[in-house]
């Protein structure tokens, strides 16, 4: 199992406006309490102690977001972002418990008359100093958590953006309760107690989804639109997307074409990669490759893929149409001990398989040793070298084909293999390259009956 990777440091620019955002919380919840107590007004006790809930909140956030960026591990497996939203939704219900306490609270003083809170600068000095503070948290905070895709700092950024609503009630309800009206006070506890309740229900509401793992927004659209457009892929069959933390979880079932290598195939695996993380930013792709049948496909290719499927070596596959059927002629290598009957029900069932995907088709079979893949092999004497070389030179003499060069013998257990280039017209066709090639080779198997295989290479001749 892969070692556990070490823990990054958190994030800074989360860290930074999660410990100012405490600092301003703190401060300001005090402010409200001891002001809101020294003139008996239940509206500003209820906002600081809404801004508590919002210090206990930012405070869960601070420790949670160094807990959140944590990487995966080996009990964790999609990382510990989720984290992040179980402390949301604690914070809800900190927030629903406190609505219905000033609920109740303001009820009673309606009910039974509660004297006015007594009114002067210093409340509303604090209220827009309050208000100020909150709007620049609220700013600092929305725009951190977009950056960094925290669902905790979101979280804070709207318990802000409530608190300006929230100040601005209290702020009436004390204007209301200096012109006479003995339930404005009452009332503006009120209208923050529905404020709370409304931020809690959009906040449990993110949250539930989230913690369900409802796919993001537009993000399957994107993602499957990202994976489509690599080269190489055919289609995607499934996709399905889940947040957890910042981090964008994708499980796709990929069509590619079946004709493709494997490395070919990791390669398109990668693109997707970083195609996806291009369009969503941070991205963990789980990408299933499914080799599918192109229309495309030539015959030859897809012959193939059936000995490919079959872990066979062929080579030297040739196609006739008919019309009214197909020929097919292949050259099947074995093992050269294998006795003739194995071979032959191991070429018996390879033609069966290329019936099956072709229907009426004519196939033979040419069943050929396979090389080995490390022969035992030493160069041959320089005077051996020299006299092949010469004999390549007089086959070639006079042809098409021309400056014998590069020549190479090796002996070997099984006889001489010979290696040279050559030279021939630019302009010529492979065709007529490989008929006159093939014929030097011929040629010197003849004069020299050891040597068992000739290897040649054509380059268009020198301008």
């Amino acid at each position: 199992m892969n070692p556990i990777p070490e823990s990054p440091p958190v994030h800074p620019a989360k860290s930074r406006v999660a410990a100012i955002s405490i600092a301003a919380s703190a401060t300001m919840a005090a402010a409200k309490f001891v002001v809101g107590v020294a003139i008996g007004s239940l509206a500003l006790i209820s906002e600081a102690l809404h801004s508590s809930v919002d210090l206990v909140a930012t405070v869960v956030t601070w420790m949670v977001v160094h807990v959140s960026d944590r990487p995966a591990d080996e009990e964790h497996h999609y990382g510990h972002g989720k984290i992040e939203s179980l402390s949301a939704l604690g914070v809800t219900a900190m927030l629903y418990v406190l609505a219905g306490g000033i609920l109740v609270a303001a009820w009673g003083r309606l009910r039974e008359g509660a004297p006015p809170p007594t009114i002067s600068a210093i409340p509303f000095a604090v209220l827009l100093l309050d208000i100020a503070v909150n709007l620049w948290r609220a700013w600092a905070l929305h725009r951190t958590a977009r950056a960094t895709s925290s669902q905790a700092l979101a979280a804070d950024a709207l318990h802000f953006a409530s608190d300006v609503l929230g100040a601005t009630a209290v702020i009436a309800g004390l204007a209301l309760s200096g012109l006479g009206y003995r339930w404005g006070d009452a009332a503006a506890a009120i209208a923050v107690a529905l404020v709370i309740a409304g931020l809690g229900l959009r906040l449990a509401r993110s949250t539930v989804e989230t913690l369900l793992d409802r796919a993001p927004e537009g993000a399957a659209a994107k993602a499957g639109a990202a994976i489509e457009a690599v080269p190489g892929v055919v289609g995607v069959e499934r996709l399905r997307v889940r947040m957890v933390g910042p981090t964008h979880f994708i499980d796709a079932i990929v069509h590619v074409p079946r004709t493709f290598p494997i490395d070919r195939v990791e390669e398109i695996k990668r693109r997707a990669q970083d195609a996806v993380k291009s369009v969503l930013g941070d991205a963990d792709l789980t990408f299933t490759a499914v080799p599918v049948a192109r229309d495309n496909e030539s015959v030859r290719e897809r012959i193939m893929v059936i000995a490919r499927n079959s872990g066979l070596a062929v080579h030297h596959v040739t196609v006739h149409d008919l019309g009214s059927k197909l020929t097919v002629s292949i050259d099947l290598e074995v093992d050269g001990a294998m006795a003739l009957n194995a071979a032959h029900d191991i070429a018996h069932e390879f033609e069966r398989s290329i019936r099956e995907e072709f229907g009426d088709v004519e196939v033979d079979t040419h069943i050929e040793p396979l090389e080995p893949e490390l022969p035992l092999g030493s160069d041959a004497a320089p005077a051996r070298v020299a006299a092949i070389k010469a004999a390549l030179s007089r086959f070639a003499a006079g042809g098409a084909i021309h400056d014998i060069h590069n020549v190479r013998v090796r002996d070997t257990e099984a006889g001489e293999i010979v290696n040279f280039h050559c030279r021939a017209a630019p302009s010529m066709s492979v065709i007529k390259v490989h008929e006159n090639v093939d014929e030097i080779e011929r040629a010197l198997r003849r004069a020299f009956p050891t040597v068992k295989r000739v290897i040649s290479h054509a380059e268009p001749a020198r301008t």
